[in-house]
C-alpha cells in the first residue's frame, strides 16, 4: 500500500513538473522583411534555434520563468529582450532587428561573384541598405546615390535633365550598373534607365570602386553598382511608401507578396512618379526641372527546389514620358521649330533569372535580356533608337583544399540602331568570354586572389583582363587589401555623352574610335574600434590609381559650334584617396562620414588638363539621432563638392568657367510611434543652392533656341551682333547640379508583415 501511494505521488509530481515547461516561438523581422538564418538563444540556458526561410523559430521544453532572449544575424544589431515564460501557454514573440549601420559584416557578392562576408572579401565592396536611403527619400536610384562618398549623380543636359553616375570622378560610361548581378543597364539606359529603377524593389546596393572587368567585362572600367532586389520569401506581405514635395513631385511605391503554391513565392512591385509643374525660378523662360510621368512594374518569383537549389526569375517594365524646354511648349510643337522643347518617350522591358543546375557540383546559369526603345525630339533633331541586349552566363563554384575556385563562360549580344548619321546601319555585337578565379588561403590571416578573363569582341577582337588581389587580416579589427588589374571598354557614343544630341553643336568624330584600356591598383585599409560602453567606430580608407590608354575625350573648346570626339593622343590618369567613417554611439547618435580627394587629368602632347565636370574634392555625411521617448528619428544628410571645369562657348561667354564650391543639404524627421507606420517629412536643399547663382544664365540663347538669328563668318565662327553680344549659340551643356530650390517634403510608409 505504501509503495502504491509512493508511485502515485511520484506520478503527480512528474505531471506537475511537466506542466512547468512550454514552447517558445515567433518570427524575426528586420527592415520590412523576414530574416532567415537568424540565431536565437535564451541566455543562461542551452535553448538555441535558427530561423527558417520565413523567419520562424521554435524552442521546445522551456521551463517557466524570466529570461533574456538574444537574436543575432549578420548585418543587424544584436537584439536582447527580457521575456517571461508563463505556465500552460505557448509563448509567441515577434522580434524586430535594427540594421547594423556600420555594415562591415554584410554578406556581399559583387567583388568575387560569390556570397562572402564583406570583411572576408579580397575585393573591397561597399554596401548600402534601404535604411541608408530612407534618410533622404528620393524617387529613383539615380537620385538616391547622391550621399554616397565618391559617387556623384551628374546631370548632362540643362533641359531634359538626363544624367549618369560618376565614380571617383570618372564619367558615367565607366560605371557598370547591374541588377542582381546582370549587366542589363547600359548604353541607352545609362541615360534614362537609371531614373526608372524604383527604390521599393531594392534589398541592398553594392558598390565596387575601381575596375572589375576581369569578372564583368566591358563597362566596368571605373567601378560597378550592383542593385540587389528583394527576396520574395523575406519580403513583407504588403508595403507602401508615398511622398510628395512642395514642387508637387509625387512618388508612389507599392509592394505585395503572394504565395500561389507551396513551392512558389512572388513579389509584385509598382512605382509611379508624376511631376507636372512648369516652374521657371531662374527666369529664362525655360523649365527649371523636366516634367515627367513614369510607371514601373516589377515582378520577381522564387521557387523551392530539392536540396535548396536556387531558381529565381524577375521581370520589369517601364514607361516614361518626359519633357523640358520653353515654358509655352505643348505636345503639338513636338519636333517643330516654333517653340523649343525636348520630349522623350521611353519604353523598356527586362528579364533576369538564375537557375542552379541539378548536379552535385555547384553549377549556376544566369541570364538576362532587355529591350529599350526611345523616341525623342530635341527641338527639330529627331533621335529614335532601339536597343536589345541578351546575356547568358554559366558559373562553376568549387572548393578544393585551400583553393576556392570560380570559373565561368559568358556571352553577351548587343543590338543597337538609331537614326543618326553616326549610325549608318544597325550594329550587332557578340561578346563571348571565359573567366577563371582562384582564391587561395595562404594562412588564417592571409589570402590571395588570382583572376583572368578573355573576351572576343566581334568588332575589336581579343581582349585579356587579368587581376590579382591580396588580403591580410592583422587581427579581427585591422585588415589590409591590395588589388591590381586591367580593364577595357567599348564605346557607344551617343548614349554616353548626351550633349551630342541636345543644343545646336555639330558632332565630329575624327577617327574610328578604339576601345579604351586601363591599368589600375588600389590599397584598402579597414580599422574597427569597439569601446567597452558599446560605441563603435569603423574607418575604411582606399588609395586608388588608374591609367587609361585610348581614352575617348570630348573637345568642346576647339570650335564652339562642335563637339569633337577622338581617342586621346597620350594617356589619362585617375588617382586619389577616399575615407569613410562610421560611428555608432549607444545614446542613439549615428554618423556616416566620407571624403574623397581626386586628381584626374588627361595628358596629351605633354600637356596635362583636368577633364570637364570633375571635382578635386567631395564629402558626404549622414547623421542620425533617435529620441526614444518621442519615437522620433532626426536625419541630417548632405554633400559638398569643390569647383569643376565647365564648358564655355567663347572667350566672351559671361558664365563662370568653373563651378563654385557647393553643397546640397537635407533634414528629415521620422515618427515611429504608430504600429506598422512611419510618418516622415523635412526639407531638401536647405541652403537653397542652384547653379544659376553668380551666373547671368545657364542655358545660352534661350531666346533663340533654333539659332535663327545667329550670324556666322566665312570660317563658320559666330559673329558678335547687338542681338548676340557674346557670340553664342543655343547650348545646354553648361550644367553641373540640380536646379531645384529649397523645398519641403512629406511622406507615409506602411508595412504589413
Amino acid at each position: 500500500m505504501k509503495i502504491s501511494f509512493l508511485i502515485l505521488m511520484l506520478f503527480c509530481l512528474q505531471s506537475s513538473f511537466a506542466q512547468e515547461t512550454t514552447s517558445v516561438s515567433g518570427f524575426v523581422s528586420g527592415e520590412g522583411q523576414k530574416i532567415n538564418f537568424a540565431n536565437i538563444h535564451l541566455l543562461g540556458t542551452k535553448h538555441k534555434a535558427v530561423t527558417d526561410s520565413l523567419g520562424y523559430f521554435r524552442l521546445e521544453n522551456v521551463a517557466v520563468g524570466n529570461y533574456t532572449i538574444q537574436v543575432s544575424q549578420m548585418g543587424f544589431q544584436t537584439l536582447k529582450r527580457k521575456i517571461q515564460i508563463i505556465r500552460d501557454s505557448i509563448q509567441t514573440f515577434d522580434l524586430e532587428l535594427t540594421d547594423n549601420q556600420n555594415q562591415l559584416n554584410e554578406v556581399v557578392v559583387s567583388g568575387t561573384l560569390k556570397a562572402v562576408k564583406r570583411l572576408e572579401s579580397a575585393v573591397p565592396v561597399e554596401v548600402y541598405s534601404p535604411v541608408f536611403f530612407k534618410k533622404n527619400p528620393t524617387a529613383s536610384i539615380y537620385e538616391a546615390l547622391q550621399n554616397i562618398n565618391g559617387v556623384r549623380p551628374q546631370l548632362n543636359c540643362g533641359v531634359c535633365n538626363t544624367g549618369d553616375i560618376h565614380i571617383n570622378g570618372l564619367e558615367g560610361p565607366y560605371t557598370l550598373v547591374l541588377i542582381d548581378g546582370m549587366p542589363i543597364v547600359s548604353s541607352l539606359s545609362t541615360v534614362y534607365g537609371l531614373s526608372g529603377i524604383p527604390n521599393s524593389l531594392v534589398e541592398r546596393i553594392e558598390i565596387v570602386k575601381g575596375p572589375a572587368s576581369s569578372l564583368y567585362g566591358s563597362e566596368a572600367v571605373g567601378g560597378l553598382i550592383n542593385i540587389i532586389t528583394k527576396n520574395p520569401t523575406n519580403a513583407p506581405l504588403f508595403s507602401a511608401d508615398i511622398f510628395t514635395t512642395s514642387y508637387l513631385e509625387t512618388n508612389v511605391d507599392l509592394g505585395m507578396k503572394f504565395n500561389p503554391s507551396k513551392k512558389a513565392t512572388t513579389l509584385l512591385g509598382l512605382n509611379y512618379f508624376n511631376y507636372n509643374q512648369v516652374i521657371d525660378k531662374d527666369k529664362d523662360n525655360f523649365t527649371d526641372v523636366t516634367l515627367s510621368e513614369r510607371i514601373s512594374i516589377f515582378n520577381k518569383w522564387n521557387f523551392k527546389r530539392n536540396n535548396n537549389r536556387l531558381f529565381t526569375i524577375a521581370a520589369r517594365g517601364m514607361y516614361e514620358d518626359r519633357w523640358g524646354g520653353d515654358v509655352r511648349w505643348e505636345k503639338k510643337f513636338r519636333g517643330g521649330d516654333e517653340i523649343y522643347g525636348e520630349s522623350i518617350y521611353t519604353k523598356r522591358g527586362e528579364l533576369i533569372g538564375s537557375y542552379q543546375l541539378p548536379f552535385e557540383e555547384k553549377l549556376m546559369i544566369s541570364f538576362s535580356g532587355n529591350v529599350h526603345y526611345q523616341d525623342s525630339r530635341y527641338g527639330t533633331t529627331s533621335y529614335i533608337a532601339n536597343q536589345k541586349i541578351g546575356f547568358l552566363q554559366l558559373t562553376w563554384d568549387k572548393k578544393l583544399g585551400r583553393n576556392d575556385l570560380l570559373a565561368g563562360i559568358a556571352n553577351r549580344y548587343s543590338y543597337y540602331d538609331d537614326n543618326t548619321t553616326a549610325t549608318k546601319e544597325a550594329e550587332s555585337t557578340w561578346l563571348p568570354g571565359i573567366f577563371v578565379q582562384d582564391e587561395i588561403t595562404l594562412s588564417p590571416k592571409s589570402q590571395v586572389l588570382l583572376g583572368m578573363r578573355y573576351d572576343y569582341n566581334s568588332i575589336h577582337g581579343s581582349i585579356y583582363t587579368p587581376r590579382v588581389a591580396y588580403r591580410w587580416k592583422k587581427n579581427e579589427n585591422t585588415i589590409f587589401r591590395l588589388n591590381a588589374g586591367t580593364g577595357f571598354r567599348v564605346v557607344n557614343l551617343f548614349t554616353e555623352d548626351h550633349a551630342a544630341l541636345t543644343g545646336s553643336r555639330d558632332v565630329v568624330i575624327k577617327n574610328d574610335l578604339k576601345p579604351e584600356q586601363s591599368v589600375n591598383a588600389n590599397l584598402n585599409y579597414i580599422q574597427k574600434i569597439n569601446f567597452t560602453n558599446g560605441t563603435f567606430i569603423g574607418i575604411e580608407t582606399t588609395a586608388f590609381y588608374t591609367r587609361f590608354s585610348n581614352k575617348i575625350i570630348s573637345d568642346y573648346e576647339t570650335d564652339p559650334n562642335k563637339i569633337i570626339y577622338d581617342n586621346i593622343n597620350g594617356y589619362a590618369i585617375s588617382q586619389g584617396i577616399s575615407t569613410n567613417i562610421d560611428v555608432n554611439f549607444t545614446n542613439g547618435l549615428k554618423m556616416i562620414l566620407g571624403a574623397t580627394f581626386l586628381d584626374n587629368k588627361n595628358v596629351e602632347n605633354g600637356i596635362s588638363e583636368r577633364p570637364f565636370l570633375t571635382e578635386n574634392f567631395t564629402a558626404t555625411w549622414s547623421i542620425s539621432y533617435k529620441i526614444e521617448a518621442l519615437n522620433l528619428v532626426l536625419d541630417y544628410t548632405g554633400n559638398v563638392y569643390s569647383p569643376m571645369k565647365l564648358p564655355l562657348l567663347s572667350d566672351l561667354d559671361p558664365r563662370s568657367p568653373k563651378s563654385p564650391w557647393h553643397s546640397i543639404q537635407n533634414i528629415q524627421f521620422t515618427y515611429l510611434g504608430w504600429k506598422n507606420f512611419e510618418l516622415y517629412g523635412g526639407i531638401k536643399n536647405l541652403l537653397n543652392f542652384t547653379p544659376k547663382q553668380n551666373n547671368p544664365f545657364l542655358i545660352s540663347r534661350t531666346n533663340d533656341p533654333f539659332d535663327k538669328n545667329v550670324q556666322y563668318d566665312s570660317a563658320g565662327k559666330v559673329v558678335v551682333t547687338p542681338d548676340n553680344p557674346y557670340g553664342l549659340t543655343f547650348d545646354t551643356t553648361y550644367v553641373y547640379g540640380q536646379n531645384q530650390t529649397i523645398r519641403g517634403f512629406f511622406g507615409l510608409r506602411y508595412t504589413l508583415r
